[in-house]
């Protein structure tokens, strides 16, 4: 696995030959608070940079999900449709959200490393 680079709207992606896994922020996560429900209804299409893949429901607010690299939705983490809480519990690991094949490595240079996006946090 690569090192993570993240999205100003909090997401992140980690880059694995030409997959890139996708989730939010622990700072996203936190802000949040308790998340209730994740809505993924992307599988199977082309996204472009920071397209809009899914939405995610706290106790608190309802927030879209921007997808960070574009590519084509391959994977959904299904355990989150029962378990939205993982995302608060491991939102690196276990609370990922989806898997892109990536259609453009060159969208990586438009991402924050992770002392750029801390210091935007």
């Amino acid at each position: 696995m690569s090192e993570k680079k993240y999205s100003k709207d909090h997401e992140w992606v980690e880059i694995n030959d030409n997959i890139a896994t996708v989730g939010i922020t622990l700072h996203a996560a936190e802000s949040l608070g308790d998340i209730v429900y994740v809505d993924i209804n992307s599988i199977g299409k082309t996204l472009s940079q920071f397209e809009k893949f899914g939405e995610i429901e706290s106790v608190k607010a309802v927030s879209d999900l921007y997808v960070p690299i574009s590519g084509k939705v391959v994977e959904i983490n299904e355990e989150l449709l029962n378990s939205p809480e993982f995302v608060n519990e491991d939102c690196y690991e276990k609370g990922w959200i989806i898997k892109i094949e990536i259609a453009n490595m060159d969208d990586l240079n438009n991402l924050l490393d992770s002392n750029e996006y801390e210091k935007i946090i």
